[in-house]
């Protein structure tokens, strides 16, 4: 998949949106940001790798998952276009990961290594408050994805996903959407027969009622 210059976001423009980048920012970023296509299924990183770069997606949806002894897989975080991606934990301790992290579909990526992105912090003064404000926003939507799964029903999680994500059924397959809901897939399935049967009851309430109040008024 071919990236569109003019509507994909860059990674440039969303750190001139956090604070001005001086002249010489911008043009190491230019210089060290590496741009890569990624086909459907490819896995960035394996359990046991240590995480090397950080990614902003330009373009396409990936995903965050493990699996058990069992061989069950856990999908525990969607990534989509617009977003920053890597193992947190990997990455800023340089540390094996417990995750993988695979592609859903073709996607473009930006990329630094952590040995780039630690000269930013060294050189650049404005590295510092773009750093903390993006960590503040990861660490704000972690902690929303752990109240939800952890407060709200299924049809809520289902509904915050969808929010989150509008695209989602279909950018990835309805296995790991119930994984990520906690949900087996036939429990989603009947799940989602429901909502769509109580849309339709509700839209065919508001087709009865405004004919009635046409009747009234003629």
């Amino acid at each position: 998949m071919e990236c569109n210059d003019n509507q994909s976001p860059d990674l440039r423009q969303i750190l001139g949106k956090i604070t001005p980048l001086s002249a010489n920012f911008q043009q190491r970023l230019q210089e060290q940001l590496l741009t890569e296509h990624y086909p459907q299924r490819h896995c960035l990183l394996r359990p046991g790798e240590i995480a090397k770069r950080i990614y902003f997606i330009r373009q396409g949806f990936l995903r965050a998952f493990s699996i058990d002894r069992n061989g069950r897989e856990t999908t525990s975080r969607f990534f989509s276009q617009g977003e920053l991606m890597t193992c947190i934990h990997s990455f800023f301790n340089q540390q094996p990961a417990e995750e993988y992290i695979q592609v859903l579909n073709a996607s473009t990526l930006q990329s630094l290594s952590w040995n780039k992105l630690n000269s930013f912090y060294a050189d650049f003064p404005e590295s510092n408050l773009v750093g903390r404000i993006l960590l503040q926003k990861h660490y704000t939507q972690s902690e929303k994805h752990h109240i939800t799964m952890r407060i709200f029903n299924p049809v809520e999680r289902y509904q915050a996903l969808l929010s989150l994500y509008p695209k989602i059924e279909q950018q990835t397959t309805q296995t790991n959407i119930a994984s990520y809901l906690g949900l087996s897939r036939e429990t989603l399935s009947r799940m989602k027969s429901r909502l769509i049967r109580a849309r339709q009851n509700m839209n065919a309430s508001e087709i009865y009622l405004n004919q009635a109040a046409l009747k009234v008024g003629q």
